[in-house]
């Protein structure tokens, strides 16, 4: 028996999200109107962490902000979400990371000011933390420098005990896409890439052969492909692809992670795999229709009734399709 479904370790940061319709940033002291800003949760973490507690998941959070009041903004609305944030650190004197998304025509482009974001190490979630959970999910790995030396034992340490791990690794500002990522697979259970991220990680030429090497590694590859729906290579040589819902896109930030609250949620809930790629995919595209990454995220019922219209195709490991 577990205290939580869910325990994500992360990011914690605010977006400042600004609609800017057909303007684009110019710099020359010029001075530009845009649709509309907001300041709203952020980080892929939170956004994860959220989107599974709306699902109905009970989720804790492991993170660090700083003691300044955009900390005790995210803290707040974690809170207001029903996720448990006694695991979140507090630091003295430091600054709260806040993340810049401009976004148009469906696309953006995130400034981020780091703060604490990459702040969390392994000694930071107590062993009272991973062991209350049925499943711990790690955000932004590429983000998290200061527990990279020790997540391998603590992932290690969940599985040693019977629970199930994820990393969703998020793109890399410094363009290297490894910082120990590649020895890390064989202690996953899934891994969340979108597919940039998966073809940068592995350097392989298409999604399908960039999944197929992170699932020969030991860990399932669960790929986001946006408008294009996903698909997960299972270690065992087992691909399933699901469709997404066809949606118009207010805004897309956070869409991947609420893509994965429905995935992990699903799982912690007693779901298949072929059951969490049609809620995942379901939930990925309901979240962008509003501002932010929490404002759409859809409840259980809505999710499923979205889930119900997708179809997911299998192939197995002899090549034999089915629906």
């Amino acid at each position: 028996m577990t205290d939580f479904d869910l325990l994500v370790v992360g990011e914690l940061n605010a977006d400042v999200i600004v609609a800017c319709g057909a303007v684009r940033p110019a710099f020359g002291q010029v001075e530009d109107i845009v649709d509309d800003a907001r300041i709203v949760l952020g980080s892929s973490g939170a956004i994860t962490a959220c989107g599974a507690a709306r699902l109905g998941a009970h989720v804790a959070m492991a993170g660090v902000v700083g003691d300044d009041w955009l900390g005790e903004f995210v803290l707040a609305r974690l809170r207001e979400r029903g996720v448990d944030t006694r695991y979140c650190v507090v630091r003295p004197g430091r600054r709260t990371g806040m993340s810049i998304v401009l976004g148009a025509g469906g696309d953006r482009s995130t400034l981020t000011f780091p703060g604490e974001i990459g702040r969390l190490a392994a000694d930071d979630v107590p062993p009272g933390a991973r062991n209350a959970a049925g499943h711990v999910h790690v955000s932004s790995y590429f983000l998290q420098y200061d527990l990279w030396a020790g997540l391998p034992g603590l992932l290690r340490a969940v599985r040693d005990r019977g629970a199930t791990t994820s990393v969703d690794p998020n793109w890399d500002p410094g363009r290297q896409f490894t910082h120990g990522l590649p020895e890390l697979l064989p202690l996953l259970d899934y891994l969340l890439p979108n597919e940039a991220e998966a073809l940068r990680i592995t350097g392989r030429d298409t999604v399908g052969q960039a999944a197929a090497d992170i699932a020969a590694r030991g860990a399932c590859a669960v790929v986001k492909r946006g408008g294009d729906g996903a698909l997960a290579h299972h270690p065992d040589g087992t691909v399933r692809t699901v469709d997404a819902p066809r949606v118009e896109p207010l805004e897309t930030t956070g869409a991947g992670d609420s893509f994965n609250a429905g995935f992990l949620a699903t799982l912690a809930a007693g779901g298949d795999l072929t059951a969490a790629l049609r809620t995942a995919s379901a939930c990925g595209a309901l979240s962008t229709q509003g501002r932010g990454g929490t404002a759409a995220q859809p409840t259980a019922d809505r999710a499923r009734e979205v889930a119900h219209t997708l179809t997911v195709g299998t192939t197995t490991a002899d090549g034999s399709e089915t629906a």
